[in-house]
């Protein structure tokens, strides 16, 4: 009886399926970890509407007017502190902002934290109206709540984009590497199969994982946080599927002639390391300055990142992430071409 014989591509990328799911750890840092990290996240930068701002008045002459005033208003948390504890309660966020009383009072705040300048405002409208100043006008208020302007909305499509790139640049740069070590690369070219095949069938188990890995994060998010997509769940699957591309070919090309385990590693950490400082996956990469600003823009995570929550939060349609899609396309066929040219067997 003549055995069927598969296609190299098929057969290959269902060896690397196989190999992935014997590897419990692997599972792990793939699915379990990036639901850990955001549950973390998400509760440690909950949004509370209620928050409210604590102050500490500086013991001594006044400060009992002065702690009974702030007191008044029920935003404000307010305790006395010793001149010894004032330093390290305001240096650990203990306390927003320290009163020291006299005539009139002196503000000891940090203006570099946004919530030590909203207690030093607060405080201050304390005090003023307990010292006999009127309002003009009540201003009347309007609450709010605009989808995704929570952290955990702006988080997640983060996570997404650092475990795209994460796990595709660890699990395809190490197999190879692994392979080569081993000397199975070196029996594998000796078979009927081209090194474009070999090198595609790596990606291609990749893909199949990504649906587990992207789609266990998204459940997790909206079952725990109610984290939604204004934009269509196809165009978000096809974005991760196009950022799993473009770290699958970085991968490929940093495994394609590394020869140890510490080599690969090497290359892929100065790969990745720029990218998770700079590429907006826990806060805003507008932060860094205007002249590095092109150089992030060309990274591929921040391209990922931004065409993920252009969709997620704006609902954005194909032709406003034209650009990132653009980024993301050039770094595949790019990096993939880079490897197959420089891939070697043994």
């Amino acid at each position: 009886m003549t055995r069927h014989v598969r296609h190299p591509l098929v057969e290959l990328t269902w060896t690397r399926v196989r190999e992935f799911v014997r590897e419990p750890e692997a599972v792990f840092w793939v699915i379990v970890f990036p639901i850990a990290l955001a549950l973390a996240l998400g509760i440690g930068f909950r949004s509370n509407a209620s928050e409210p701002v604590y102050a500490g008045v500086l013991d001594g002459a006044g400060s009992a007017g002065i702690l009974s005033s702030i007191a008044a208003d029920p935003s404000i948390r307010a305790r006395l502190v010793s001149e010894a504890d004032a330093e390290r309660a305001l240096r650990n966020g203990d306390v927003h902002v320290i009163v020291v009383p006299g005539e009139p009072p002196t503000y000891r705040y940090d203006p570099a934290r946004p919530e030590s300048r909203l207690a030093r405002l607060a405080v201050d409208a304390a005090l003023q109206r307990a010292a006999g100043r009127t309002d003009r006008f009540a201003a009347r208020e309007q609450p709010v709540q605009v989808l995704g302007s929570r952290y955990i909305d702006w988080l997640i499509p983060g996570l997404v984009g650092m475990n795209i790139m994460g796990t595709g640049m660890w699990s395809i740069g190490y197999a190879i590497v692994y392979a080569r070590t081993r000397k199975l690369l070196k029996r594998l070219a000796a078979t009927p199969m081209s090194r474009a095949q070999f090198l595609l069938a790596q990606i291609l188990a990749r893909l199949v994982f990504l649906v587990v890995e992207v789609g266990a994060l998204l459940v997790f998010a909206y079952a725990v946080f109610s984290v939604t997509s204004r934009g269509p769940l196809a165009l978000v699957a096809a974005v991760c599927v196009l950022g799993a591309l473009a770290f699958g070919g970085l991968s490929l090309a940093a495994a394609s002639r590394a020869q140890t385990i510490e080599a690969v590693s090497g290359w892929m950490n100065a790969i990745m390391m720029p990218m998770w400082i700079l590429s907006g996956v826990f806060f805003s990469a507008a932060h860094f300055p205007a002249f590095a600003q092109p150089f992030i823009r060309a990274l591929p995570l921040t391209a990922l990142n931004d065409a993920l929550r252009a969709v997620m939060l704006d609902g954005a349609s194909v032709a406003a992430i034209a650009r990132e899609v653009v980024t993301l396309g050039v770094w595949t066929v790019v990096s993939f071409a880079f490897a197959l040219k420089a891939f070697r067997w043994r």
